[in-house]
């Protein structure tokens, strides 16, 4: 994996449980969450809109 640069969500308090999220060259997005900065989730940016997408329509029928 190249270095990557790595930027905390702004949804993310100042406490635990923070999600970081940077962009490889090739486009690819990488997420991490604080607790466990080893283990990384890969996805494109459509991939993830449409998680975020789905997570709040889900979220908007409670």
């Amino acid at each position: 994996m190249p270095c990557l640069t790595w930027q905390k969500s702004s949804y993310s308090n100042e406490g635990v449980n923070c999600v970081y999220v940077a962009a490889a060259p090739d486009g690819i997005l990488h997420l991490r969450e604080s607790d466990a900065p080893a283990v990384t989730l890969s996805t494109t940016r459509e991939g993830l809109a449409g998680f975020v997408a789905a997570l709040k329509g889900r979220l908007g029928t409670t």
